[in-house]
């Protein structure tokens, strides 16, 4: 699913379904995930800047790091293009939290285009990545490539990736500590501790305390908890 094709038969734009989504009454907060670079315009990004409602994170595909894999891939789109969007995001929200989807071991994808993809992304001001390995489908353009990528070799890749998305996603909650943000409570299981995420999807947690679930409150970031999944967070 590609959200930005949406009014494709209609004649409305995905930037109009954002404005009118805004005025919206009992709804605080939205989030734009799984618009393509090409999809996501400059006025949605500044409109996004501006509004209470939509929070400043974006989950965008990238699929590969390398233009030659995205030529193989048939996207719409290539790096320059990605890494604009990316830049233009930051410029006018520095906070904003930054998921990109990449595919590993895709049919053509030599250790030469991995290596050039791993440094393009590991350049890149983005705070997560979500990391998946190809897998073939029966019938697709994509076999009549021959390079194949040994499954081990999927693996290793993805680990790399994984392990640099931990390192950005870190240094994203690291630089947050000390600050008080507005965090919105989600239930909690029972004998675990209670977890909300910020405007900009740092994921914080709190004492549970059942009263507060669906509650947006203020709250101090601590350090990371034990498994280095979240801040810990103090409420005010």
């Amino acid at each position: 699913m590609n959200i930005g094709d949406f009014g494709k038969t209609t004649g409305e734009t995905f930037f109009d379904l954002v404005k009118a989504l805004d005025h919206v009454e009992g709804i605080e907060r939205y989030r734009i995930s799984s618009i393509e670079p090409n999809l996501l315009t400059d006025e949605i990004i500044e409109f996004v800047s501006q509004s209470r409602k939509f929070m400043p994170h974006f989950h965008i595909p990238l699929q590969s790091g390398c233009d030659e894999v995205l030529k193989l891939m048939r996207r719409r789109y290539d790096t320059a293009l990605f890494a604009s969007k990316v830049k233009k995001i930051k410029e006018i929200m520095p906070d904003a939290f930054i998921g990109v989807d990449v595919i590993v071991g895709t049919r053509g994808e030599t250790e030469t285009y991995f290596e050039q993809a791993y440094r393009f992304i590991a350049g890149l001001d983005v705070t997560q990545l979500h990391v998946f390995s190809y897998s073939e489908r029966p019938g697709t353009q994509a076999l009549k490539i021959e390079h194949i990528v040994p499954p081990e070799e999927k693996h290793q890749r993805s680990q790399r990736l994984l392990n640099l998305s931990d390192e950005k996603t870190q240094a994203f909650y690291a630089r947050h500590i000390g600050q008080t943000m507005s965090v919105l409570m989600e239930k909690s299981k029972v004998g675990n501790p209670m977890y909300g995420f910020t405007e900009n999807y740092i994921r914080v947690e709190v004492e549970t305390d059942s009263s507060l679930d669906n509650q947006v409150l203020s709250v101090r970031l601590g350090d990371f908890n034990e498994d280095n999944t979240a801040l810990k967070g103090t409420i005010l």
